[in-house]
């Protein structure tokens, strides 16, 4: 098998598909609406020799199904990072490049995970209110974003947001989902083929994968990321209330108007709809944390109680407990 088509070279791509779509249309990335199609082309036994089996989530203890070991997560996060920044215009300003590296190795030091090598770059996208991060470590914010974070607290509330992403291995366990989601669709339709179903069975079992399981899915991800990184924050140095003034700057919005007469234009689709939480659940939940969050916050002089069950406001997966 040629090494473009080597499944270990189709899921790092998966993993710069993660990336936004319109991130990765402004970094002129060619192919990656063919990743689904790519990753047929990864036979059972692949997967099969990378499966590792079920985790819980550091920090929540959430119940996670990954088929990758760390190495290969990390593996495939190093190529999908470095093919991103060969398409990216890296930012050439150096006091912002400072102000990153300054943040993000203060939260990645927080986040005690020095296996990671943690990497953070600075994308000059003045348009792109973003930032990512990448298995293994591999965070990228965009220039766009940086006019919302205002200072150096609200930039730590993204970075420790996208380490949060990195640390709970959110991108093995979404790549691992959606191996599960192929095979249950494969499964219906093998089924409608054998006379056990119609195409309209069909149809509904794979709109009913997408919303009730997919999309939740990764709306509790993002809620996971928000709490921990609420506390990595704290933890670097950072006063985690500032976190509610920077969502507050992200949604456009005055605090006590979100989600009623105003609201960004993509949040006019329902957040059942959405893979990230609404403006209004984000902050009522970071909010929900703070308590806990500000223990952490310069090194509190006593023993901090132990953390409180994760309950993010959108409910759990359906399927778990």
């Amino acid at each position: 098998m040629s090494t473009t088509h080597s499944p270990d070279r189709q899921i790092a791509k998966f993993f710069t598909a993660s990336v936004s779509r319109r991130a990765m249309l402004a970094l002129g990335a060619r192919g990656v609406a063919g990743i689904y199609t790519a990753l047929g082309a990864c036979t059972a036994l692949s997967v099969l020799s990378s499966l590792t089996g079920c985790y819980r989530a550091p920090g929540t203890a959430r119940d996670q199904l990954i088929f990758f070991s760390e190495e290969k997560e990390m593996e495939y996060g190093l190529q999908a990072y470095r093919e991103v920044l060969r398409q990216a215009r890296l930012s050439e300003n150096a006091e912002i490049n400072e102000l990153v590296q300054r943040v993000g190795q203060r939260i990645a030091t927080a986040a005690k995970k020095p296996e990671y090598q943690w990497e953070f770059a600075v994308i000059q996208d003045d348009k792109m209110v973003n930032a990512f991060a990448l298995p293994g470590g591999k965070v990228a914010v965009f220039t766009g974003i940086l006019k919302h974070t205002k200072n150096e607290a609200g930039l730590a509330t993204v970075m420790g947001h996208e380490v949060a992403h990195a640390l709970q291995r959110h991108g093995v366990e979404r790549m691992s989902r959606s191996i599960v989601d192929q095979i249950a669709q494969l499964g219906a339709i093998g089924a409608a083929v054998g006379g056990h179903g119609s195409g309209g069975a069909v149809a509904g079992v794979l709109g009913a994968y997408g919303m009730n399981v997919s999309l939740p899915f990764n709306r509790k991800q993002e809620s996971e990321a928000d709490y921990i990184g609420l506390r990595l924050m704290a933890e670097a140095g950072y006063d985690p209330r500032e976190a509610v003034p920077f969502w507050e700057r992200m949604s456009g919005c005055p605090r006590q108007m979100i989600g009623k007469v105003c609201f960004r234009a993509q949040q006019a689709i329902p957040e059942f709809l959405s893979t990230h939480p609404s403006d209004a659940t984000r902050i009522n939940q970071i909010e929900a944390w703070l308590p806990e969050a500000l223990q952490h916050y310069h090194g509190a002089a006593t023993t901090p109680p132990p953390p409180a069950p994760f309950r993010p406001l959108i409910g759990p997966m359906p399927g778990t407990s």
